[in-house]
Parts: C-alpha cells; sequence; structure tokens
C-alpha cells in the first residue's frame, strides 16, 4: 500500500510538472509537430482499420437482435450512440496506449539508458521540456483526433455491413444514425479523449524517463506504460463517463 501511495505521488508530481512546464518558454513547437505526426499520422491506419473492423462487426451482431424486435431502423442510431458515446473514444485511447505508450516508454528508458539524456543536459538544455512535454502535448492533441477517424470508420463499417444486408442508400443511414444524435453526445466524448491523452504521456514518459535499469529498463518501462496507461485509462473512464452524465443529463437517457 505505501509503494502503491508512492507511486500515485510520484506520477502525479511528474503530472503536474508537465503542465506547469508546458506553460513557460521556450515553447517547443518544432518538436511538438513532430511527435504529433508520429503519435497521430503513424496511429491512422490501426484506427481506422480497427474502427472499420468494429463497425462491421458490431452491426453484425446487434442487426439479428434489433431485427428480432421488429427495430431494424433503429441499427443507425444505435451504432452511431455506441460508437460516438462509448466505443470510439475507449477503443482509441487503449490502441494508443499500446502503440504510442510503449514507444514513448521505450525511447525514454533507451535515451536514459545510453546517457543521450544526460548528455542533452550537459548542453544546458531541459530535458525535460524538450523530451516530455512535447511528447504528452502530442498525445492531448492527436488522441480526440484519432477518435473522430475511429468514430467514423466504424460508422462506414456499419453502413457496408448493413448496406449487403438491406441495401439502404447511404443518405438514409445517415439520416437514422444522426437522428436522436445531439452535440453534447459528439463534443463530450471526443474531448474526454485529450485526459486520455494525457494519462498516455505522462504515465508512459514517467517510465522512461524516470527508469534507472540499463538497459534492462527498456523492456520494463515499455510494458509498465501499456499496462498501468490501460489500467487508468479505464478508469478514468468510469469517472468522466458520470461527470458527463452530471453536466448533460441528456446523455444518461
Amino acid at each position: 500500500m505505501i509503494e502503491l501511495i508512492e507511486f500515485i505521488g510520484s506520477v502525479s508530481r511528474f503530472g503536474f510538472r508537465v503542465i506547469v512546464d508546458s506553460l513557460r518558454r521556450p515553447f517547443e513547437g518544432a518538436q511538438i509537430m513532430r511527435q504529433v505526426a508520429e503519435v497521430g499520422y503513424r496511429s491512422l491506419p490501426l484506427v481506422i482499420a480497427s474502427g472499420f473492423a468494429l463497425g462491421t462487426v458490431m452491426t453484425l451482431h446487434t442487426r439479428n437482435t434489433l431485427v428480432t424486435f421488429g427495430a431494424s431502423s433503429m441499427i443507425p442510431t444505435v451504432q452511431a450512440l455506441a460508437f460516438f458515446l462509448e466505443i470510439g473514444p475507449l477503443v482509441a485511447g487503449l490502441l494508443l496506449a499500446g502503440r504510442v505508450g510503449s514507444g514513448i516508454g521505450a525511447v525514454l528508458a533507451n535515451m536514459r539508458a545510453t546517457e543521450q539524456i544526460d548528455g542533452i543536459e550537459s548542453l544546458s538544455i531541459d530535458s525535460f521540456k524538450f523530451l516530455v512535454v512535447p511528447r504528452v502535448a502530442a498525445c492531448v492533441v492527436a488522441l480526440p483526433l484519432l477518435t473522430l477517424f475511429m468514430d467514423f470508420s466504424g460508422l462506414l463499417g456499419g453502413f457496408l455491413s448493413e448496406f449487403f444486408s438491406s441495401h439502404i442508400a447511404f443518405h438514409l443511414y445517415i439520416s437514422r444514425a444522426f437522428s436522436n444524435m445531439s452535440w453534447s453526445n459528439f463534443i463530450a466524448p471526443t474531448l474526454k479523449t485529450a485526459v486520455f491523452g494525457f494519462i498516455i504521456g505522462v504515465v508512459s514518459s514517467f517510465f522512461g524517463y524516470t527508469t534507472n535499469e540499463g538497459a534492462q529498463g527498456v523492456g520494463k518501462a515499455a510494458t509498465r506504460s501499456v499496462v498501468f496507461s490501460s489500467l487508468l485509462i479505464i478508469l478514468a473512464d468510469v469517472i468522466l463517463i458520470k461527470l458527463i452524465f452530471f453536466a448533460f443529463p441528456e446523455n444518461a437517457l
């Protein structure tokens, strides 16, 4: 229990330092853009493919149930609400935790093990601000955008699956999908992924930047980054859902 409390305190202090350093000059704009490209652009194929596959499979599973109750017209609505409210944000966060979290942890741990971070410090460069802050900022910026691609690719997968079953027109599918969708169903769940991005960036950078186990610490940092990021995302998702329902009661209906 004491070790757990110490770990929570260390990560919290690390995250607070990220926030403070991100607000002071110099702002590493070029480094942030490079990390956004690394985090976002290179994760795009995985996110789109996963969203498309989930949308297709989800429609195949839900269609039989809804048809049984004579509610086949609700398939697009169920698909859209499920993806935009929960499936898209959560799956995108977990995918990014696996792909990007492990990468950040391994890269920073390797730089620590090979004394590259010490070399940066010897040049009077703040290694924390140069290496950690841009990676966290990139995760915060990229994850909401990736979530949108996840949502719409899932919607496309659902449409194609439904089209081959009922030959529904695209404009009719989209009209039904967004018939019961409000802005609160779209904006709040998407923006909550910025918190997921912050968790991924902070936790992964913490394990990589603070490792002191040499070469053996590289693999451990990558593994711990994925495990702890994923667990914290699931925990944060439960809390954020409650907050969203409190702020937007119509989402709980």
